[in-house]
This record gives structure tokens, sequence and C-alpha cells, in this order.
């Protein structure tokens, strides 16, 4: 039986001693922050990135003696460094937390057509392609069988209002999962899958005007009647972090709590229709 198979019931996961790099962790309440607590209370150790010399003054507090590192994915000078550092000090990643998302609204929420090129262009360099890039520079610093997640969206075929433009964005961070599984499986046995959740209150999607009210719809459509919590989320993506999941290759795992399956609730349903009548 592997090493793996062996380890005590309290080391279920498989995550103490190795070491993950987590991208995207902006505050208490970022989906990022909630992975490196659980991968740190497993007993692996998190080396963490952060955006700017900014963002890493402001969650000094939170990040008190943990490794920081920054890095401006916009920036491939910022991710060769990253790798360069990685290098320098042998450091050796069993998993990879791509927690990045980012897309301009402040001239507020428009119409699909008219997002401009320079919105759509940017937030797609920052929301996806730089998953390949990071993946691509640090791949030499994975262990063979490290996995590496991103965080995604429950649907990617809905047309959100109050999403904006970034389904499409999260569309083509998904679809790279398949094709970064395929290119790193000509030397390694690196694994890359996506954790989809739903609506989630965050800081980052309490700024996208319309989104709370799409929030507290969800809570309705939900058969649970509550959200769907970063939790939940940061849960499933450490579990795919681990080697208990290691059959789990290039998917993208919906985390909605059952949104999905829901939509035509009757309560819901008569709600929309008695208003209508109004």
């Amino acid at each position: 039986m592997s090493d793996d198979a062996n380890r005590p019931i309290a080391d279920f996961l498989g995550l103490a001693g190795k070491t993950y790099l987590v991208m995207g962790v902006a505050n208490r309440k970022s989906v990022a922050w909630a992975i490196a607590e659980q991968i740190e209370q497993a007993g692996g150790e998190v080396i963490y990135t952060v955006r700017s010399d900014a963002r890493r003054e402001s969650t000094q507090k939170l990040l008190k003696d943990r490794r920081v590192i920054v890095c401006d994915v916009e920036q491939q000078s910022e991710i060769d460094s990253l790798a360069q550092v990685l290098a320098d000090e042998n450091i050796r990643l069993s998993g990879l937390v791509h927690a990045i998302a980012f897309a301009d609204y402040s001239d507020g929420m428009r119409p699909f057509h008219e997002t401009t090129r320079r919105q759509f262009l940017q937030a797609i360099d920052i929301s996806a392609f730089s998953l390949t890039a990071v993946c691509n520079a640090v791949r030499e610093r994975f262990e063979r069988d490290a996995s590496v997640v991103t965080i995604g969206i429950s649907t990617t075929r809905m047309a959100s209002e109050s999403y904006g433009f970034m389904a499409p964005i999260k569309a083509a961070l998904e679809s790279s999962i398949a094709f970064l599984t395929k290119s790193f499986s000509r030397f390694s046995e690196v694994r890359f899958n996506a954790v989809s959740a739903g609506l989630l209150k965050t800081s980052a999607s309490a700024g996208i005007p319309g989104y709370v009210d799409s929030y507290l719809f969800a809570e309705k459509v939900i058969p649970r009647g509550r959200a769907v919590t970063t939790q939940e989320v940061a849960s499933t993506a450490t579990f795919l972090l681990s080697p208990r999941s290691s059959g789990i290759v290039s998917q993208s795992v919906v985390v909605d709590a059952g949104m999905s399956t829901n939509y035509f609730d009757a309560h819901v349903v008569g709600a929309v229709t008695a208003a209508s009548v109004d």
C-alpha cells in the first residue's frame, strides 16, 4: 500500500508537511484565505502571493508571520520573479490555488455588447490567462503529482446581468484546465481542476453592481433556503488539493448547494407570477 493509504485518520487528506502556493488573498472573506486556513489546519505550509505592496500592507495583520510574495500577474516579469524565488529556495510545491479575478466595472454595469476591448482583455489576462502563465513559470517547482485548483463559477452559460462580462472570462478559465492537464501530462502527473462556486458573500462580489440582489434571489432558489458558503467552497478546493482526490482530473466541480436544480421552485414561480399580476 502507498504511504498516503497508510496515513493516520488525523491526516486523512495527506496535506501535512507539504507546501502550497495560494494566490488571491485579499481579506478574511476571500475564498483563497479560507482554503489557506484549511491547508494550515491540516498541517500543510502555505506561501502566499498578493498583487501589490499595498495589498501586502493591508493583509499584514491577517498574514502575520507567514511568507508573502508580491506578484502582479499582469506583469510577466513579476511572475518570472516569483518562479525564481521558488527556484532559489528549492521550494517544491504540492499544489497551487489560483483564486484571482478582476473586472473593471468602474463605469457601471452595461449591456454585454458594450464591453470594451480594454475591459475584456484586461479581465481575461488577470482572471484566466494568469493561470497558464503562472503554471508555466513554476512548472519545475511542482511535485510530479501536484494539484492545481482554480475558482470558477457555477454556470458560464447563464447570462446573468449582475455578473457583467465575467462569465465568458470564467468559461475561458475553466476550459484552460483541460488543456493544461494535457500539456503537463507530457512530463508529469500534475492535475488541474476548478471549483465552480455559486454566489458567495465576499468583499469582491459585494462591489459588483446588482450582485447583492442576485445573491438574495439565489437564497430563495437554493433548496435549503440559504446560500453556499465560502467555507463549503474552500473545503471542496482543499479536497481537490489532496491525494484523496487523485482520480479527479480536468473537472469543474459545481458547489452551489443545489441552486441549479431548483430554478422552478413553486414558491419562487408563484411569487414572480403574483408580482406580474399585480
